[in-house]
């Protein structure tokens, strides 16, 4: 029986460019969606001008790595660092911030992980062509990622698309359009980001045969409220129009039946140009990845008649008294984490990489400096003994375990305050400060269980 995870088991750390580069006005960058206080519908708490000023400080924040043993850094590309327009001339300043980033972490024996598209539209492109609602934005982001995929083709063996890409399922802003929602327009934007994905992974695959193409989302585990089966079949629904379209689009390259059915039957079916099949065949994923913070319950009876797809969460979503929950009400769940883990690579039989977990909490340093975050490590080492679990006894193959921001960074809805790292950055939602990195006490432990491959967790 395997006891030990493999030996080349990656471990590390997720992050995205706005919420820790900064330099908005330097290198030559254009504005994106997080740039233009009108189109910044993602939080405005903090200052995401300067984030943890990664831009200027990427040395440091490597170095905390290296000491964390860690050999794995999933980042995103600046779309509108490298294309200031999203369209038009490249500026090869920004490229030049990328060869240094990669260069140095490749020095420090650290695997970069390099994600396309974070939400972070350029502006330009949202306001002109409504981001992936036109087929013309479609376009540029398969340019964009060819010009990326050319340079870096010899230093990065891991590749990502599109962070969390199901959520274009039910919010079109993030692919930077603006529109007043419905679900026609939402399939629309989910599908030509679909295209988006299959063409720049197909034209991975013909230029870098060694090189791996990840299909991501934000796995959305849903339990039922009762044991009615009505409620058992909406939490079946959503698994499958949440979690599983993605997967069976990136795992087999076309939409499943029970999708292709419901889209036809709500008139919300989107345009398919020519060649979109053969686009999706072809640019078939090499492992699913995924992030994961926690679980929730869902009630058929809470969701009224007719009411569109992507609103059932507002209406049927209701908390989990039998678990525990983070100040920002995520329920902690670490056997859905392995319920998530064995469900997909069973499915699929593909490999798996959870490549975002972590819980974000209001820390304060202590009177000594210091943040004793035992409840972060207990989180961690729980949802890593769940998929080790997951491994040993079900029998998954799992690429690694990257944490969510391990060096505190702005969360997804602008708060400083919200952190999710084993580093303390010393900012807050209202001053920049000096922004020291210190580490907390989940830094040590995280350095031990990686030191150890993840057999010490105590």
């Amino acid at each position: 029986m395997l006891v030990k995870l493999k030996d080349d088991f990656l471990w590390g750390t997720s992050v995205s460019s706005m919420q820790t580069e900064g330099a908005v006005n330097e290198g030559g960058k254009g504005p994106s969606v997080y740039d233009e206080p009108d189109l910044c519908v993602r939080g405005k708490a903090s200052d995401w001008k300067i984030a943890t000023d990664d831009y200027h400080r990427y040395d440091e924040d490597i170095a905390m790595m290296k000491e964390m043993h860690f050999n794995c850094y999933r980042f995103s590309i600046s779309w509108s660092r490298v294309f200031p327009s999203g369209d038009g001339a490249v500026n090869e300043e920004g490229l030049k911030f990328y060869d240094s980033l990669i260069r140095r972490l490749k020095d420090n024996h650290i695997e970069p992980m390099i994600c396309l598209y974070h939400f972070d539209m350029p502006a330009h492109l949202a306001r002109k062509y409504n981001g992936f609602a036109s087929r013309y934005v479609v376009d540029a982001f398969v340019r964009y990622g060819k010009i990326i995929i050319d340079r870096y083709k010899d230093q990065v063996k891991y590749w990502l698309t599109f962070n969390e890409q199901n959520i274009f399922g039910w919010d079109s802003s993030i692919g930077g359009c603006y529109l007043p929602p419905n679900e026609k327009l939402i399939y629309q934007v989910n599908h030509n980001a679909l295209i988006a994905h299959a063409r720049v992974v197909s034209y991975l695959h013909q230029k870098v045969p060694h090189a791996l193409a990840g299909g991501m989302i934000a796995y959305q585990l849903r339990y039922p409220a009762t044991t009615l089966p009505k409620d058992q079949l909406i939490t079946q629904e959503i698994d499958e129009r949440l979690n599983q379209f993605y997967f069976e689009v990136y795992a087999n390259g076309k939409y499943p039946d029970y999708m292709v059915q419901y889209l036809k039957n709500h008139h919300c079916f989107p345009q398919f140009e020519q060649g979109d099949e053969k686009d999706l065949k072809d640019g078939k994923a090499d492992f699913l990845s995924f992030s994961y913070y926690a679980s929730s319950v869902i009630s058929a009876n809470r969701i009224p008649p007719n009411l569109p797809f992507f609103q059932f969460d507002q209406y049927g979503k209701i908390e989990n008294a039998l678990v525990g929950t983070t100040e920002w009400n995520w329920q902690i769940d670490p056997i859905g984490f392995r319920l998530a883990l064995v469900k997909t690579a069973n499915r699929y039989h593909l490999p798996v990489f959870p490549i975002e977990n972590g819980m974000g909490v209001n820390e304060q340093r202590d009177e000594d400096g210091q943040i004793n975050d035992f409840y972060r490590i207990d989180y961690h080492r729980e949802h890593i003994d769940e998929m080790k679990r997951a491994i040993f006894e079900d029998g998954i193959d799992c690429l690694g375990y990257l944490s969510w921001g391990a060096i505190d960074i702005i969360s997804s809805q602008g708060q400083m305050k919200k952190r999710y790292g084993f580093v303390y950055v010393n900012r807050d939602d209202s001053e920049i400060r000096d922004l020291k990195r210190i580490p907390k006490k989940s830094f040590y432990w995280m350095q031990k269980v990686v030191m150890t491959n993840g057999e010490d967790l105590r």
